[in-house]
């Protein structure tokens, strides 16, 4: 096969892998942007529906780094396949239901498998092309997060709005159901992969970096889902916006999540660990306008455009301060990743909807705030070490 066939061919994997990792984002975090209307379908608050972005996360973050472990002895597309199944099946069964309880059963379900996709999608994404391209594929498998995130959110938001929650959930099986067929038919079988040493994976447990690099993770991310898992329910409350003009402020968000991965991909490659501590300054400072100007409906725009090209970098920053912390265990550093990432968004969704139970809606960005207060002295703390390192070093050949 010649140079530009094999190009073609990993560019159709690495695309279905994000078609599959679209249709598995759109299911989580598409019921954020309909939380208050499933309160109203099913008879609770809204921060009662959020357990089902934070139960869905707590369950992602406890299976993340297992299930990519047990299920290496099989084939990725055969797992892969199954994990769609799941969440299709799922998504099904619960556009049916009547009873709150089991529909977070209906949710907890599939976020077992998520981790499993996710984790096996970054891995066959960078087995496609050559090592140093690695980094650039699997960042478009992050960009189909980032796009389940863009059309699904708005798109479930305007069509519960116009129907009901039976159709949202519809939706997100048409979706999964889709990007099951896609990979079915289109992406490769390919070779079994070889069993993980569970020894060598688990060692990296042991480490400081580690951790610090994982806490680092999940403050901040629990920073911003915290904050966008009730952004439909500040924007229609606080801002005043109708259910359309919240579908459409949405989808600008989402697609600034976008831009926001192609900007921290370029970042990354040039000054990693400067971009990832700097990171959350700017999100601090845009949440801090976001609670100062809330009710005002241009600036909130302006705001949640800047905070869509943010957000889209955090998800770049989360993924490589993990990776890096353990570069000789990619499998593993995926699901902890994940783990990361989603026991982030349980932590920042609760403690967002703790304060809207006691306080209201219009402090839903200052928990953001608190979140990135931990955030930043855990992101420095992994960096300060190698940045002295590098100073003495520097003395040294000063005076010498």
């Amino acid at each position: 096969m010649s140079s530009s066939s094999q190009s073609r061919a990993a560019n159709l994997r690495i695309f279905l892998l994000a078609v599959g990792a679209f249709g598995l984002i759109n299911t989580e975090m598409g019921i954020a942007g309909i939380l208050p209307a499933v309160a109203s379908e099913y008879g609770v608050t809204v921060a009662t529906a959020g357990l089902l972005v934070s139960l869905f996360a707590l369950a992602v973050a406890f299976s993340g780094p297992v299930t990519p472990l047990l299920c290496s002895r099989f084939r990725r597309k055969t797992v892969m396949l199954t994990s769609l199944a799941v969440f299709t099946a799922c998504s099904l069964a619960s556009a049916f239901v009547s009873s709150f309880p089991l529909m977070l059963a209906l949710r907890v379900i599939p976020a077992i498998m998520q981790p499993v996709y996710t984790s096996f999608a970054f891995s066959e994404a960078a087995a496609a092309v050559p090592a140093k391209d690695a980094p650039k594929a699997t960042a478009k498998v992050m960009m189909g997060v980032s796009a389940g995130m863009v059309l699904g959110v708005p798109c479930v938001n305007w069509i519960v709005s116009v129907s009901s929650v039976r159709v949202g959930m519809l939706f997100f099986a048409a979706v999964n159901g889709f990007a099951l067929l896609a990979l079915l038919f289109g992406l490769p079988n390919g070779e079994r992969p070889q069993a993980m040493s569970y020894g060598s994976q688990l060692r990296h447990l042991l480490e400081k970096e580690t951790w610090l690099a994982i806490l680092g993770v999940v403050a901040l991310n629990g920073a911003v889902f915290g904050v966008f898992s009730y952004l439909s329910e500040y924007l229609g409350t606080v801002t005043g916006l109708s259910a359309s003009a919240i579908s459409l402020m949405l989808l600008a968000y989402g697609l600034m999540n976008i831009v926001g991965n192609m900007i921290a991909g370029n970042a990354l490659t040039r000054s990693p660990r400067r971009f990832a501590c700097m990171l959350p300054m700017p999100i601090a400072v845009m949440f801090a306008l976001f609670f100062a100007f809330g009710d005002l409906t241009a600036p909130v725009a302006v705001i949640l455009i800047v905070l869509g090209v943010l957000a889209g970098c955090v998800g770049n920053v989360n993924q490589y301060w993990i990776s890096s912390a353990m570069p000789d265990s990619p499998e593993f550093a995926n699901g902890l990743f994940l783990a990361a990432t989603n026991l982030g968004t349980m932590i920042g969704t609760q403690l967002v909807g703790l304060l809207i139970d006691s306080v209201g809606s219009r402090v839903i960005p200052v928990g953001g705030i608190a979140m990135l207060a931990v955030a930043l002295p855990l992101l420095l703390a992994r960096v300060a070490p190698r940045a002295c390192g590098i100073l003495r070093a520097r003395r040294q050949r000063a005076n010498a």
